[in-house]
């Protein structure tokens, strides 16, 4: 659900760009503003929702520019539907772009997915087949975007569970081509590459070994839910509780097969717990990126 407040607040105007720092960060969420503005905590920088940013004023305007003072800060989207057949929403990029204006993130982000047909829009992001029409279909919308917004941004592998009959690409092969087609960069979501190998049989090893690894340039960490469906054990990516032990080990072993030190965030969307248990697992992150690089 987007944090929309109605009261006015005043535009700050441009910031210097801060960089992402090669460390842990929290994907920051309305239920622990107070929190985090009264405790300050040490966190290398902090991730929120573009489209929560969206609203003209209020108090998620007081708090961010509170919080973009002292922190470096992320975009990550979850509106722009990339994949779908629906022409891009221009009015959702000139908004984002004041966003961007407004906060001057280090990194911008939105998903490998649909949400959206018909100019109806959908409370999920739904995968895409890995065919060369998707691709080709991809391909001038994300150099589109990129052109409005005057940036690269960062495509992310979303969670599934099913397979597409017509897959011909595997999904790395399919980011692979993105990056190489379109400048863009990658969002590796490390949840989600386990989501999705346990409930496609796949390795995960095998898709970290063969994408282009050089151009993630951030990684996130969140919980999923196990739920039994016609009695078969499928993985769900629900945001909802800490990092399970078999993803920390998966993100450990990916860090040894990158060169450099990928910013990390911590994410968690719904039954948020307290602030201190958020930064306990950015604190994890941060342990094990330390213990990969130095």
């Amino acid at each position: 659900m987007l944090d929309v407040l109605e009261t006015d607040t005043a535009f700050a105007g441009p910031r210097s760009i801060d960089t992402i720092p090669g460390a842990a960060g929290i994907g920051l969420r309305a239920v622990h503003y107070d929190d985090f503005l009264a405790t300050a905590p040490e966190v290398a920088w902090i991730e929120v929702h573009s489209e929560n940013q969206f609203a003209a004023g209020g108090k998620i305007h007081r708090v961010m520019e509170q919080v973009r003072r002292d922190y470096p800060l992320s975009l990550h989207g979850i509106g722009l539907s990339l994949g779908s057949a629906d022409p891009l929403n221009l009015d959702h990029l000139r908004q984002l772009k004041r966003v961007m204006q407004r906060y001057a993130p280090g990194l911008v982000s939105e998903h490998l997915c649909w949400i959206s047909v018909g100019g109806r829009y959908l409370h999920d992001l739904f995968p895409l087949p890995g065919t060369e029409s998707m691709l080709a279909h991809l391909v001038p919308r994300i150099q589109q975007v990129q052109e409005v917004l005057g940036c690269q941004i960062l495509i992310e592998n979303v969670s599934a569970y099913l397979r597409f009959s017509g897959d011909a690409l595997p999904e790395w092969a399919m980011l692979n081509a993105l990056v190489e087609k379109t400048g863009c960069g990658l969002l590796l979501d490390i949840n989600n590459l386990f989501v999705s190998s346990r409930n496609q049989h796949f390795d995960p090893l095998v898709y970290l070994a063969n994408l282009h690894r050089e151009a993630v340039q951030e990684i996130h960490l969140a919980g999923f839910s196990v739920e039994e469906v016609e009695g078969t054990t499928m993985l769900v990516d629900t945001h909802s509780c800490p990092v399970w032990p078999e993803v920390w080990d998966l993100y450990a072993r990916s860090l040894r097969m990158f060169d450099h030190r990928v910013p990390t965030l911590i994410e968690w969307d719904s039954d948020l717990p307290n602030l201190d248990i958020l930064l306990g697992e950015a604190a994890e992150a941060q342990r094990l990126l330390e213990n990969a690089h130095g």
